[in-house]
C-alpha cells in the first residue's frame, strides 16, 4: 500500500481518498486546537496560500491524544477561523495505538522517528518507538507519493519552507 490507497474523513463529513492529492506535494499533520504549538497554524496557513498554486497542500488531522488538548467540533472550527486555515482539515482521529488511523500507522512506517519529545503517551495507547511524539508533528510527501520527511513538532512552519520549495 501506498500514500494514495488511504482515506480519510473531512470535518464536513466527506470522505476523501489521498488520490484526490496524487501529483501535489502534500504535508500531513496532527493538530490541536488548545496546545502551546497552535500558533503553528498561522504560520502553516502561510505557507499553503504560498504554495498552493504551484501544487502544495497541506491535510490537517485534529488529534486529542496529547494531554488533551483538541477540542470539540464547535471550539476547534473557532480556533480554525481565528488563524484563517483554508487548508482541508479532517475529522478528529488517533495517531497512535491500536486505533491509530491506517494513514498515520503507513507514515510512521515509512519515515520512523529520529526524534523523541515529550513521550508522553501512556503504554497501553502506544510507546512504540516510532509513535507520533506530539501535536504538530509533520510529514512531507513527494508528487509521486513518497514519504519524504518527517518533521519535529517543535519546527515551526517557516523552517520547513525550504524543504517544500525544493519539491515543487
Amino acid at each position: 500500500m501506498g500514500f494514495y490507497d488511504f482515506t480519510a474523513t473531512k470535518m464536513n463529513g466527506q470522505d476523501v481518498s489521498m488520490r484526490e492529492y496524487e501529483g501535489k506535494v502534500v504535508m500531513v499533520v496532527n493538530t490541536a486546537s488548545k496546545c502551546g504549538l497552535t500558533p503553528q497554524l498561522e504560520g502553516l496557513e502561510k505557507l499553503y496560500e504560498e504554495y498552493k498554486d504551484q501544487g502544495f497542500v497541506i491535510l490537517g488531522f485534529p488529534c486529542n491524544q496529547f494531554a488533551e488538548q483538541d477540542a470539540d467540533d464547535q471550539v476547534r472550527e473557532a480556533c480554525l477561523l481565528n488563524y484563517g486555515v483554508k487548508f482541508d482539515m479532517f475529522k478528529q482521529i488517533k495517531v497512535n495505538g491500536d486505533e491509530a488511523h491506517p494513514l498515520y500507522k503507513f507514515l510512521k512506517e515509512e519515515v520512523p522517528a529520529k526524534f523523541n519529545l515529550m513521550k508522553l503517551i501512556p503504554k497501553k495507547e502506544g510507546g512504540d518507538k516510532n509513535d507520533i511524539s506530539w501535536n504538530f508533528e509533520k510529514f512531507i510527501i513527494d508528487r509521486e507519493g513518497n514519504v519524504v520527511k518527517r518533521i519535529a513538532p517543535t519546527t515551526t512552519p517557516d523552517k520547513i519552507e525550504s524543504d517544500i520549495k525544493s519539491l515543487l
